[in-house]
């Protein structure tokens, strides 16, 4: 059994579970029935919960923890060999995405094990919300089990508590920046334990410049409101969200597909983006400093103070460095998909598209065998979070199998 780390009370926070809780962290086989009837139920909840509804993050978990989903995923399982959760899971989750925690969280729960959530330190009202329902759901009999599997805590940051946690687990999921994984790092390990990292990761987007110029008008606007799902209702902190615009085509093609394009995107900003004014002045400052700093930059277009745009005059090694915020982007035009490639390192975890073969996309990833880019998926999707993440399976990650032969 798991036992609580001793720790001061104002100091370690439960939201779910309490000090006293010594955990089961016996585990349970994958997709088990279990698992799917708490989540579906937290699902239900959520949908049904009036003040979940302005949180449109809260709203998209929920929806993807209903039971014809976890079904699906379930069935893909299927042809697995016997599986069972490796046991205690200690998650640190980030406080860029305030909903991740929930997702860290169900993946370890679908995996078979038991999970000792530490959410940010900060207060999100995301949190608090799916927190509640998750203590509201372990109160009920029917979810004993996984009641007495489950804590969720909260705590400034504190090496000796982390250290405890991270000394009883037998798997941790660090979801940060590399230098919290780094400083994370130095709490060890028991010596089979599994760690899933998920660090600083870089994002970008090509689109087909003839593309964009050929869409109907309701085609454009549903593209632009993608983009703008992407980008702005994280304000770029998701390590999926995009910094990097390349278009593709003729140089004539590209200037008369971002006019096209930006146009649009502006639109939906000027209707959906409540734009904070320390975000507006942050915005211009990095602008400037990157015309002064960064050689690649050539040219500055802006669209009041929602969009910024840096055309870059050629891509290298140096682009994975730029980072949007707030509706700041890079763009450079190519003839070709190809030309992106040679700055693809280990950084790059989204490709977003539009207008592209995206098993053609696929297909450069695998032939030019590049180092980066996890994901593939059309602009619009890239919240889009998964049981496949960061080129990691999850669930499989989080289980280990039980051979008979």
């Amino acid at each position: 059994m798991y036992k609580p780390p001793a720790a001061a009370p104002e100091a370690l926070q439960y939201l779910v579970g309490d000090a006293h809780q010594a955990l089961d962290r016996r585990p349970l086989t994958p997709y088990g029935e279990q698992a799917l009837d708490f989540l579906s139920a937290l699902s239900k909840a959520l949908l049904d919960d009036p003040s979940a509804k302005p949180y449109p993050d809260v709203v998209a978990f929920a929806f993807w923890c209903r039971m014809a989903h976890l079904r699906q995923l379930k069935q893909q399982f299927a042809q697995e060999p016997v599986r069972l959760g490796l046991g205690l899971v200690f998650h640190i989750t980030p406080a860029n995405v305030e909903i991740n925690f929930a997702y860290s969280f169900a993946f370890a729960l679908l995996a078979g094990n038991a999970n000792v959530v530490r959410v940010p330190s900060a207060h999100f009202a995301q949190v608090e919300l799916v927190c509640r329902h998750i203590a509201a759901l372990c109160a009920q009999p029917r979810h004993a089990t996984l009641a007495s599997m489950t804590a969720f805590v909260r705590y400034a940051q504190n090496d000796a508590i982390t250290a405890e946690f991270s000394r009883q687990c037998n798997a941790r999921m660090v979801w940060g920046g590399n230098q919290t994984i780094r400083q994370i790092a130095k709490s060890e390990l028991p010596a089979r334990s599994v760690e899933l990292r998920f660090s600083d990761r870089y994002s970008f987007c090509v689109l087909a410049a003839d593309a964009v110029l050929q869409c109907t008008p309701d085609a454009l606007h549903k593209l632009a409101i993608g983009f703008y799902n992407d980008s702005y209702l994280t304000d770029q902190n998701a390590c999926s969200a995009p910094h990097l615009l390349v278009w593709v085509g003729s140089d004539a093609d590209c200037r008369n597909a971002q006019a096209r394009f930006w146009e649009a995107v502006l639109a939906v900003v000027e209707q959906r983006y409540a734009l904070q004014a320390l975000v507006a002045v942050d915005k211009l400052v990095q602008a400037c400093q990157n015309a002064i700093d960064v050689p690649q930059v050539s040219g500055l277009t802006r669209h009041g103070n929602f969009i910024y745009r840096l055309q870059l005059s050629r891509l290298d090694a140096g682009v994975t460095g730029l980072r949007g915020t707030g509706g700041l982007f890079y763009e450079c035009s190519v003839p070709h998909f190809e030309a992106v490639t040679p700055i693809v390192n280990t950084s790059y975890q989204t490709l977003a598209y539009f207008g592209m073969d995206r098993l053609a996309l696929q297909r450069t990833v695998v032939e030019q065998r590049l180092c980066g880019i996890d994901r593939i998926v059309p602009v619009g999707q890239t919240l889009d979070i998964g049981v496949i993440w960061d080129g990691y399976d999850i669930v499989r990650s989080l289980s280990r199998i039980v051979d008979v032969r």
